[in-house]
């Protein structure tokens, strides 16, 4: 029960602090301070960085949260379908992104679309995450 709450704890912690260095870590900010394709593709990686860091922090908090349970109640069902599930999504952004980038290419902007997909599918997934487990 401790290992939950302290848990909870750091991942609402981590979720702050994640939220105040979206202010200068997000596609609005990028688009409005770089004015070079090269300037805004690096600064979109940036931002690509810390959305995936946030997802992971939210994965590995939902297969901690699904590995609880399945010790608990012998019951491994829903800790294998959310593995897979994170599976199938990581090849869903892949695809999403890759049509995108592919249309524009070979384009000065394909680079920039692909990673503001990624970002906003990463985010969408965050989303889903936290309703989860608020």
């Amino acid at each position: 029960m401790m290992n939950k709450i302290f848990t909870y704890s750091l991942t609402l912690a981590f979720c702050f602090f994640s939220t105040v260095s979206y202010a200068k870590k997000s596609i609005e900010h990028c688009e409005a301070t770089q004015n070079t394709t090269s300037g805004l593709s690096s600064c979109l990686d940036v931002v690509k960085e810390a959305v995936d860091r946030e997802l992971q922090t939210w994965i590995n908090n939902q297969v901690f949260i699904l590995e609880e349970f399945a010790l608990a109640t012998g019951r491994r069902a829903a800790l294998d379908m959310f593995k897979r599930s994170q599976r199938n999504f990581i090849t869903f952004r892949e695809n999403d992104c890759r049509w995108q980038y592919l249309a524009i290419s070979p384009g000065t902007g394909a680079a920039s679309a692909y990673k503001k997909c990624y970002i906003l599918v990463s985010k969408s997934r965050i989303k889903e995450l936290e309703v989860i487990n608020p």
